[in-house]
């Protein structure tokens, strides 16, 4: 009978167990952390174009602002006339200001924020990949906006109503009708002098209440454009702070 003698296997010793399990778990490890690298590469460059897009966004704002602020200013002019305006008229007078008067106060013009970053860092849950500094920066700037759109919807809105409806109570239809010559393509007056009057009623109640709300008026646009400027040098600030700890342009 033959007999198969069976291979001779070598024992490894404690050493080349732990020589393994070394290089195993070395090889895991240095996977983990070149994952972990991979992902906080990938995080910062995504935080960076946040940043970046903020950056824009706040440049079309700050743009905007400028516009509203030379807006409100040219408004606040023609309405600081009200006072001779009025008295030209209760002495049956038809003062040139009148006209300038009513074009100033026919409507707002109101500001929104550049709201495209903000929409994507509050959806997207990209304010974690922030520093904690430009989170919070970006999280008061747009604090600072809500406080302008919602006085715009609130107080502003409400002024601008009154308004409308004390100047329907007073002014004079064929009058005012005959200072559109295209109201469908200019929606404003623009006659050069007011060839009849232009306020029909002779009420001083009626007179009195649209002076009255065109002040309140006046009062509201002073405190907006106080508002707007508050912004704009916020704005203004944002873009120092990012352009200069990011190196934009």
């Amino acid at each position: 009978m033959e007999v198969h003698h069976h291979p001779h296997v070598e024992k490894k010793n404690f050493k080349e167990y732990f020589l393994e399990f070394l290089m195993i778990f070395l090889a895991v490890t240095m996977g983990f952390f070149a994952e972990q690298i991979r992902e906080d590469y990938v995080e910062h460059k995504h935080a960076k174009e946040y940043i970046f897009s903020f950056y824009e966004d706040l440049k079309t704002d700050t743009a905007r602002l400028n516009y509203l602020i030379n807006f409100e200013t040219e408004k606040i002019a023609a309405l600081n006339t009200l006072q001779s305006c009025y008295d030209s008229l209760l002495e049956n007078q038809q003062p040139v200001s009148l006209l300038s008067i009513i074009k100033n106060s026919l409507s707002n013009t109101p500001f929104q924020m550049n709201g495209r970053t903000w929409s994507q860092l509050s959806n997207a849950g990209g304010f974690r990949l922030l520093k904690k500094e430009d989170a919070d920066s970006i999280i008061s700037y747009e604090k600072e906006c809500n406080k302008i759109e919602n006085y715009q919807s609130t107080l502003y809105q409400q002024s601008q109503d009154n308004l409308r409806n004390a100047l329907n109570d007073v002014v004079d239809f064929s009058t005012y009708a005959a200072l559109y010559s295209d109201v469908t393509n200019n929606p404003l007056p623009d006659a050069g002098e007011i060839k009849k009057p232009l306020f029909g009623s002779t009420n001083t109640v009626l007179l009195n209440k649209y002076f009255n709300n065109l002040f309140q008026y006046l009062r509201v646009t002073v405190q907006h454009r106080n508002g707007v400027k508050k912004l704009k040098s916020k704005a203004v600030l944002q873009l120092e702070y990012f352009k200069t700890k990011y190196h934009l342009k």
